[in-house]
C-alpha cells in the first residue's frame, strides 16, 4: 500500500499522483494520498496541481486528511474519469471507480482560476460575466466549459463517491454525465458565487454543487450539505441546443446527445437527507429535463433548509420550467413518479412546480416563510396529472 503513496515518487505533484495511481494497478487498483511531504522542491503540506488527475477503471482512490488544490496556471478538472478528454475519439465505459475522503479531506479551487463559469458565460467582470484570468487572452477559450468541473465523471458503472469537502470550485463541483449504479454520500460544498482575488471580490457563477447530466440511473445519494453559488443538487437532463465532439472545448458536457433518446433518460435516482442552501438565492434541489429527455422514479426525502437570516432562496424544491431557453414545458408524462417528502424550507416558495408532473407524490412539507404556501403550481393545470399531496388527489388534471 506505501509504495501507492505519491510522497513515494518523482516529478511536480501531478505527476507523483499519476505514478502511484499507475503503480496502483499492479497491486490491487488502491491509491492513499496523504498529505503532501514537504521536500527540497516546496515546503507545503497539499498538493497543487497544474491538470486533472485521470482515474482509470478498478482503481480506489483514498484521500487520506490531504488537501488537493488547483494551481493558478491549471485550466482543468480536479478528477476526471480517463475515458474521457479534449480530442476523445469516443468515450468508452470505464468501471469501478471509487473515490473515497478520510480525516476531512479536502478539494479546493485556485487563487486566481483562468476560467469559471459554464458555456453560456464569457469570461470577465462584466455583468453576467464569469471571472477568469484568462479573460481577454489570444488563444484561449472566452467562455466556461467542462473544464471548469470539479469532479468529473462521464460513462461509468459502478462507482462511489463519498467524504469530500470540496471548496470554491470553479463551476460546478461535481458533475456526472452517463453514469450508473452509483452511491454519493457526505459530499459538503462550500462556495458563494464570488471570491476574493488580488484583493478584489469577483464573480464566480454556476457553482453548483452535485449534478447528474444525461443518462443517469440506478444512483443512491445520502447526506449533502454545505452551501454552493449556485443549485446545491441539479438533475438536469437536457437536450444540447447543437451537438458536437467528445471533449470539444467550450461545452459544459464532455459527451454529446446519444441518438438513442432513451438512453439519455435520468432515472432511479434517490436522495435523502440534504441539508445547505443556494448562497446565490437559486435552489436547493432541481429536477429540470426537456426535449425529449425524460425523467422517472425520482425520491426526495429530508431536505432542510439551512439559509441564514436576511437569505432566502427562490425554492427549495423546483421541478420543471416553462422557459423556451430550456426547452419549455415537457410533455405529460416525461416527468413522472416522483416521491417528495420531509421538505423543510425558508424559501419563497418550499417547492414549485413550474412545468409537468405526473403520478407523483409530495408529503411533509414545512415552509417556514410565512409569506407563502408549502407548494406552488406555476404550471396549467393540464400539465398535471395524478399529482397527490399528502395521500389526497389534490391536482388530478385530464390526460
Amino acid at each position: 500500500m506505501m509504495k501507492c503513496d505519491p510522497n513515494n515518487f518523482t516529478g511536480n505533484d501531478l505527476e507523483r499522483i499519476e505514478a502511484a495511481i499507475r503503480a496502483a494497478r499492479k497491486s490491487g487498483g488502491t491509491v492513499r494520498i496523504p498529505a503532501r511531504r514537504p521536500d527540497a522542491a516546496s515546503k507545503r503540506d497539499y498538493w497543487l496541481l497544474d491538470g486533472a488527475i485521470r482515474i482509470p477503471s478498478d482503481t480506489t482512490l483514498i484521500l487520506d486528511g490531504c488537501r488537493i488544490k488547483l494551481s493558478d496556471n491549471c485550466r482543468d478538472n480536479f478528477i476526471r474519469s480517463a475515458n474521457c478528454g479534449h480530442g476523445a475519439a469516443d468515450i468508452p465505459v470505464v468501471c469501478n471507480i471509487r473515490i473515497i475522503g478520510v480525516g476531512g479531506a479536502t478539494l479546493e479551487g485556485a487563487d486566481d482560476p483562468r476560467a469559471t463559469g459554464d458555456s453560456a458565460k464569457t469570461l470577465g467582470t462584466g455583468l453576467k460575466q464569469s471571472y477568469g484570468s484568462d479573460a481577454g487572452k489570444m488563444g484561449e477559450i472566452q467562455n466556461g466549459d467542462w473544464r471548469n468541473i470539479g469532479i468529473l465523471f462521464v460513462n461509468i458503472e459502478n462507482f462511489t463517491l463519498e467524504n469530500l469537502t470540496i471548496r470554491d470550485s470553479h463551476a460546478w463541483a461535481v458533475s456526472l454525465e452517463y453514469c450508473a449504479h452509483g452511491n454519493i454520500s457526505n459530499l459538503n460544498f462550500i462556495s458563494s458565487g464570488s471570491r476574493k482575488v488580488n484583493g478584489k471580490i469577483v464573480t464566480v457563477l454556476n457553482q453548483d454543487g452535485l449534478d447528474l447530466r444525461r443518462g443517469c440511473h440506478d444512483i443512491d445519494i445520502d447526506t449533502i450539505k454545505g452551501a454552493t453559488g449556485d443549485d446545491l443538487v441539479a438533475l438536469t437532463a437536457l437536450a444540447p441546443r447543437r451537438d458536437h465532439a467528445p471533449g470539444e472545448y467550450g461545452f459544459t458536457e464532455m459527451s454529446g446527445c446519444r441518438k438513442n433518446m432513451r438512453e439519455n433518460d435520468v432515472f432511479a435516482i434517490r436522495i435523502r437527507n440534504v441539508a445547505g442552501y443556494c448562497a446565490g438565492g437559486h435552489h436547493i434541489v432541481r429536477f429540470l429535463n426537456s426535449s425529449g429527455v425524460r425523467m422517472y422514479d425520482i425520491e426526495l426525502e429530508n431536505l432542510r433548509d439551512t439559509s441564514p437570516a436576511g437569505l432566502r432562496c427562490r425554492a427549495a424544491v423546483k421541478i420543471g420550467d416553462a422557459n423556451p431557453a430550456w426547452g419549455g414545458v415537457t410533455p405529460l408524462g416525461d416527468t413522472t413518479r416522483f416521491r417528495i417528502s420531509g421538505i423543510r424550507s425558508r424559501a419563497h416558495h418550499a417547492i414549485l412546480v413550474a412545468g409537468s408532473l405526473t403520478d407523483s407524490e409530495i408529503s411533509n412539507v414545512t415552509n417556514l416563510n410565512p409569506e407563502t404556501t408549502e407548494i406552488t403550481l406555476r404550471s396549467s393545470p393540464e400539465n398535471l396529472r395524478n399529482v397527490r399531496i399528502d395521500g389526497n388527489a389534490a391536482w388530478l388534471a385530464k390526460p
